[in-house]
């Protein structure tokens, strides 16, 4: 090796010539080695390449993978591309390209950048959401949601001419977040403090026919399953508080129709409460603004005009200003309507307020001032009557500025007084049901999933709409509905897709009647292709995917590559797995609503007997992010963008690969530091520069080997828990160690250089070609530990006196307590400091510490 200073430019344009032409193991279905399925969440393939928040998780993936591989498993580490939706049109609209030119020009930019970090993915089973091959699959699994319906707990299949089966696939008119910018309807879970997450657009509520799928049916197993899976708490915690289960009780309060005038006993607002012991409290009832019944009873309301323009105003907030974000709340009563209070059959106001909404519970409140901030608010500021319901187990309320909102004893509230909130909710409940009023029931604060998209660049909803015969689905061998060339495909401000424009598209014969029908023209979301790429990943060696033009059911076709890399026919797996994935890592952003969309596809193909698994993966792990180097997250607007590429040119890959892993704990927040990454390349220069001066013997210092020996070991675990920023450390330590021996075998520095292979793949394939060129570093085998070695034979105890370090000893490591202290007290340099003193005790920290107090005088 020269005595040139580290040139990381001519080691890595080598190696990677080398690994493209001998590329490494890759994963074998059915191989008889241990099996790991390790998954990375794949990108969308932007205009902007890789940033540093694509190599965090990247990176230590790459580097678990490969110590997989080194310890003999059957690793499947595959990559593709999440090409589907808003951020690939909005840079093909930006950058006047059509959405598939994009696609495949960001692909391959990604694809050149990942081979240029060394990331070594299984790229021959590479999936790509856009290509109609995939997506016909992701129609597939659509049309079965169209055709099936969740009842009494049970999957069921639904015939096409039946209109009442709650199907899983159905189409509903609702109010919608609506970006102007974007010319795109949104789910809640894409706006973030009331703007567009990907243009910053202020979104406004308009009515919108959606498809949706029914989640809902769902929500207790997405809950119960968790159970089974090796997720960090609070990823369990983001999923359990998302879904939002609520035990409580539907309420139903009679509407009183005008005097003189009938027809409206029908109506009525049911109610959702988790505090059925304040109902005598209830002073009046609040309606969100698209509530169906205000149309309803419109014109028995006197103040009609006024609340129309209300509820006008109401669509240009979004959400979260109306909730959370509203500090003053308001609302218009509705006059000349009154609901029944069913307990007391005592007439209250109605209102319409922004502060409830229409699709979380039943879109309507019952308001208990006395019990409830928000209600007390509301009541204080219109002059509404506060009635105090309960008081506290061991003190009287005071209502005069605040209500008293925990459980307590009910009172003015006529043969429940002096019941407990606790039994009262069960009591008022059996109550009302006696009456048919009221029943107990579970809510969610989970929605139904909005499925549709008013864009070009999204697979085709493969549905046809006939006037005659209605929602027909198109026929599964007819798949996949590709999206037709065209060569305008901007968002339109009908709210329609572009799709909708091109009458040759969507003009088709229905294939019922006959007759003249249209096809649907919205499309779906970019969830939609990432919820069962991890599948395809399992099904697509050799890219069968693209090879299932006669196959009627991709799933049964492939179900022994899914058993195998699902863990499903092992019977060693762990009592809590039911299998899936071995491990999934990715972004804190995407442990919410990827995760639970994911796995709820998962739990449906389970049902159809499509997948062998209840849960797609066994376990779920995040990643931090990076912030720029003035801590805050980075922005172009900040001007403190990190490109990896940059600091590669400068430094080189590994230095980039390095640096991340050791820039923080790997699951939280770190700053980008310079001086940091200058380390690295000190550290990577100097294992380089050093091989010259090194001395290979036959024998190691027993010094060596046993910091060989604990570095294989806190090396293996930290890797095994992601600790990546101590794996660079403890192979720091070691090297420091390496340097300060008079002569090494190389076999021990063999085993450093395979230690760093994960890390820094480049400069350790280099060293081991130096070392051994008749062998492969990606054929050698990881580092085991020498159990002998792991316990050092003198340990360093630190010796203080009265709080003070005044000595340091060094000791046998197997030295007992009472040993210990009367070497420490025999130290000469101890001696000085105690000479004369009274002792009153000594403390001893076993190996690590002696404490000796001393009188105060």
């Amino acid at each position: 090796m020269s005595d040139n200073n580290y040139n990381f430019s001519e080691i890595e344009d080598r190696w990677r010539k080398i690994w493209a032409e001998k590329p490494g193991q890759r994963a074998k279905d059915f191989d008889q080695k241990p099996k790991h399925y390790h998954l990375i969440e794949f990108p969308y393939p932007s205009g902007a390449g890789l940033h540093v928040g694509h190599c965090m998780g990247y990176g230590a993936s790459d580097a678990y993978c490969r110590m997989k591989r080194m310890q003999g498993y059957n690793v499947l580490f595959p990559i593709g591309w999440d090409a589907f939706g808003l951020p690939t049109e909005n840079y093909a609209i930006k950058n006047k390209i059509k959405p598939e030119k994009a696609t495949a020009d960001n692909i391959a930019t990604f694809e050149r950048q990942m081979k240029m970090m060394g990331y070594d993915f299984d790229y021959a089973r590479q999936v790509n959401t856009t290509d109609p091959k995939y997506y016909k699959w992701t129609q597939w699994i659509f049309l079965q949601f169209y055709k099936h319906a969740v009842v009494d707990g049970k999957l069921v299949e639904v015939a096409d001419d039946d209109k009442t089966t709650p199907r899983l696939a159905f189409q509903a008119e609702m109010p919608i977040n609506w970006c102007p910018s974007c010319k795109i309807g949104l789910a809640n879970e894409e706006v973030i403090a009331g703007k567009c997450e990907r243009c910053g657009t202020e979104v406004v509520k308009k009515i919108q026919k959606q498809w949706m799928l029914r989640i809902t049916a769902y929500a207790d197993r997405l809950i119960k399953d968790l159970d089974t899976v090796n997720y960090l708490d609070k990823i369990k915690t983001a999923q359990v508080n998302w879904i939002g289960k609520s035990t409580g009780s539907n309420i139903v309060f009679r509407i009183h129709p005008p005097a003189g005038e009938a027809g409206n006993t029908d109506n009525s607002i049911e109610v959702f409460t988790t505090r059925a012991d304040t109902l005598f409290g209830c002073t009046y009832v609040v309606l969100a603004p698209e509530h169906p019944l205000i149309q309803n009873i419109k014109s028995q309301i006197s103040n009609y005009k006024q609340a129309e323009e209300y509820i006008e105003n109401t669509k240009k907030k979004s959400d979260l200003e109306r909730t959370d974000l509203a500090k003053d709340k308001t609302g218009v009563k509705l006059e000349g309507i009154k609901a029944i209070n069913p307990i007391n059959n005592e007439e209250i106001d109605v209102y319409v307020a922004d502060y409830v909404l229409a699709n979380y519970g039943t879109g309507a409140v019952m308001a208990v001032p006395a019990h409830d901030e928000r209600d007390f608010e509301f009541a204080k500021k219109y002059n509404i009557p506060i009635k105090e319901v309960i008081q506290p187990k061991n003190s009287e309320s005071d209502m005069s500025d605040k209500a008293f909102c925990d459980y307590g004893i009910m009172i003015n509230s006529s043969e429940f007084n002096g019941v407990t909130s606790e039994d009262g909710k069960n009591k008022i409940t059996e109550k009302l049901k006696s009456i048919g009023s009221g029943d107990f029931t579970i809510n969610y604060k989970l929605r139904d999933w909005i499925f549709s998209r008013q864009h070009y660049w999204g697979e085709p909803i493969p549905i046809i709409h006939c006037e005659k015969c209605g929602i027909i689905s198109m026929s599964e061998k007819d798949l996949p509905l590709t999206l037709p060339d065209v060569e305008n495909y901007e968002p339109t401000n009908s709210g329609q897709s572009p799709l909708a424009n091109i009458d040759s598209w969507v003009t088709v014969k229905c294939p019922k009647c006959g007759g003249d029908a249209k096809r649907e023209t919205d499309t779906m979301p970019n969830w939609a292709g990432s919820s069962w790429y991890f599948l395809a990943y399992a099904m697509n060696q050799d890219n069968r995917i693209q090879n299932t033009d006669n196959s009627e059911n991709i799933f049964k076709d492939r179900a022994g590559e899914l058993k195998y890399w699902l863990n499903a026919s092992l019977p060693s797996r762990s009592s809590k797995s039911e299998g899936g994935v071995d491990l999934y890592n990715g972004g804190n952003e995407h442990t919410t609503l990827h995760l639970l969309y994911s796995r709820f596809w998962h739990k449906f193909l389970f049902d159809l007997e499509c997948v062998p698994t209840l849960e797609p993966y066994q376990k779920r792990i995040a990643h931090g992010i990076i912030l720029g180097a003035d801590g805050r997250k980075m922005s172009k607007s900040f001007g403190n963008v990190i490109n990896p590429d940059d600091i590669a040119k400068k430094f080189g890959v590994d230095v980039v690969r390095a640096y991340i892993m050791f820039i923080g704990p790997y699951d939280q927040e770190s700053a980008w530091n310079m001086a940091g990454v200058q380390g690295i390349y000190r550290f990577l220069n100097r294992i380089y520069t050093g091989f010259d001066k090194m001395n290979f013997s036959d024998e190691d210092s027993k010094e060596l080997l046993v910091k060989l020996n604990q570095t294989i070991d806190g090396v293996s675990q930290d890797m095994e828990a992601f600790r990546m920023n101590t794996v660079v450390s403890k192979l720091m330590e070691l090297n420091n160690v390496i340097e300060k021996q008079k002569s090494i075998t190389k076999e021990s520095y063999k085993i450093f250089i395979k230690m760093l292979s994960p890390i820094v793949p480049f400069l350790a394939s280099e060293m081991w070609d130096k070392l051994d060129s008749e062998k492969s570093l990606l054929e050698e085998s990881w580092p085991e530990i020498d159990k002998k070695y792991l316990i050092a034979e003198k340990i360093e105890i630190v010796v203080q006196v009265s709080g003070k370090v005044r000595d340091h000893i060094e000791v046998d490591a197997g030295i007992s307590d009472d040993e210990l202290k009367e070497i420490a007290l025999e130290s000469e340099k101890v001696r000085e400091y105690i000479k004369g003193k009274e002792i009153i005790k000594t403390i001893v920290v076993p190996k690590k510490l002696v404490s000796i107090v001393l009188k105060i005088v």
